[in-house]
C-alpha cells in the first residue's frame, strides 16, 4: 500500500473518531451520557478499524502507532509521517466541530469542546491529579495490549475490530469521570488548541502518560504474543 493512501486513512480515520466521538460529546451529551459517548468512540474506532485497517491498519492514535512501533509492528520510518497525519485530521475535526458548536445555542464554546483534563477543576468529577495520570497511563496501557493481541495471526479475521472498539467504549465508560478520557494526544490537541491555556498546558501529561503505558503494553504483548519482539 502506498505510503500517500496510508497517510491519507490516518487523516480521515483519526478526523472520524474525534469529529463523531467528540461531537457526540458537545452536541448531544447532556441527552445521551457518558454511555452514549463511550459507544459513540467505540462504535466509530470499530468501523474505522473495518474501513482502513487494511490500508494503514487504523491506529489514529500516536501511542498505539509508538506501541506498535516499540514492538517491532510498525516500521519506525512511518512513525512521524503517521502522527503528523493523526494530528492534521484531529485538528480538522475539532475545527469544524467548533464552527458547528459556535452555532448551536445550547453549547457555550468558550467552555471549550470535550476537553480532557487532570486534577481538581480541570476533571468533571474533581479527580486527583494522581487518579488521572494512572488512569491515562492504564488505560493506554489497555488499549495498545489488546490491539497488539486481538491482531495476531493467531486470531480469527474479522474479530480484532469488534474487541478493539468494545475495549475503546468501555475504557471510556471508566475514564470520562476521571479525565474526560483522552486515550489518545491526537484527539485531546484536537480540540485544546480551540481553547488554550491549561487544556493545551496539559497535553504533555498526557503525552508522557499514554507514552508509558504504551511501552509497557509492548513490554506484555512481546511475553504473551510471537509477533510482537521487544
Amino acid at each position: 500500500m502506498s505510503g500517500c493512501k496510508k497517510y491519507a486513512a490516518e487523516l480521515v480515520g483519526t478526523f472520524l473518531l474525534v469529529f463523531l466521538g467528540c461531537g457526540s460529546a458537545v452536541l448531544s451529551g447532556g441527552q445521551i451520557g457518558w454511555l452514549g459517548v463511550s459507544l459513540a468512540f467505540g462504535v466509530t474506532l470499530t468501523a474505522c478499524a473495518y474501513i482502513f485497517g487494511g490500508i494503514s491498519g487504523c491506529h489514529l492514535n500516536p501511542a498505539v502507532t509508538f506501541g506498535l512501533c516499540l514492538a517491532k509492528r510498525f516500521p519506525s520510518k512511518d512513525i512521524g509521517g503517521y502522527i503528523l497525519f493523526q494530528l492534521f485530521g484531529a485538528i480538522l475535526a475539532g475545527a469544524l466541530l467548533f464552527v458547528i458548536a459556535s452555532g448551536a445555542p445550547h453549547v457555550n464554546v468558550s467552555q471549550g469542546l470535550a476537553l480532557t483534563g487532570m486534577g481538581g477543576e480541570h476533571s468533571p468529577t474533581s479527580c486527583s491529579f494522581l487518579a488521572g495520570f494512572l488512569g491515562e497511563m492504564i488505560g493506554t496501557f489497555v488499549l495498545v495490549l489488546v490491539i497488539l493481541l486481538a491482531t495476531n495471526k493467531s486470531v480469527p479475521e474479522g474479530f480484532a475490530p469488534i474487541a478493539i472498539g468494545g475495549t475503546l467504549a468501555v475504557l471510556l465508560m471508566l475514564l470520562i469521570p476521571v479525565t474526560n478520557a483522552s486515550l489518545n494526544i491526537a484527539r485531546s490537541f484536537g480540540v485544546a488548541i480551540f481553547h488554550g491555556g491549561w487544556a493545551l498546558s496539559q497535553l504533555l501529561l498526557f503525552a508522557i502518560a499514554q507514552l508509558i503505558g504504551a511501552t509497557f503494553a509492548a513490554i506484555l504483548g512481546s511475553f504473551f504474543s510471537k509477533d510482537c519482539k521487544i
